[in-house]
């Protein structure tokens, strides 16, 4: 309904102002004449859009780039399956993505941890974790059960 009312009476108000509304004229003035500005400083100002515009676009993959690596790193860290969409990204940066210094250090410390658990002494600190009486236990029960299986053997 509203819609109807502001159909019809914008329609006739329209025709009431008549020549009140300003009309563009074919001499126009150009962009630049309007922003006060002469042509080649506007033509100046319009190329260093685009310079900041394809600087902003370059920094923007850089960084999509730098998380999908992140991304990827983590997916390779828990066996997680691949992403098509973090390969291209970093595929399209190319050789320029360098991990920014505190998530290098992050993922350097992660992978020292991971090696150190996996030496010898890494295991050797969690055999001091345990429970020496548990494993003591386990240990006898198992002599037990080797005791009894060889006592009921016919070959032995």
């Amino acid at each position: 309904m509203a819609f109807m009312v502001k159909h019809v009476v914008g329609g006739q108000l329209k025709n009431l102002t008549g020549g009140l509304t300003e009309e563009k004229s074919e001499g126009e003035k150009s962009d630049a004449a309007t922003k006060g500005m002469t042509q080649e400083e506007f033509e100046q100002y319009q190329q260093q859009l685009e310079e900041e515009k394809k600087e902003r676009e370059a920094n923007f993959a850089q960084k999509k780039a730098e998380r999908a690596t992140v991304r990827s790193h983590f997916r390779e860290k828990y066996r997680l399956p691949k992403n098509e969409v973090d390969e291209t990204q970093i595929q399209q940066a190319g050789d320029d993505v360098v991990l920014p210094t505190e998530l290098a250090k992050m993922i350097a410390e992660d992978n020292q941890e991971e090696t150190h658990k996996q030496s010898v002494l890494g295991q050797l600190s969690n055999i001091q974790n345990m429970d020496m009486d548990q494993l003591k236990d386990k240990a006898q029960a198992t002599l037990e059960d080797l005791k009894k299986q060889t006592e009921n053997c016919s070959l032995m």
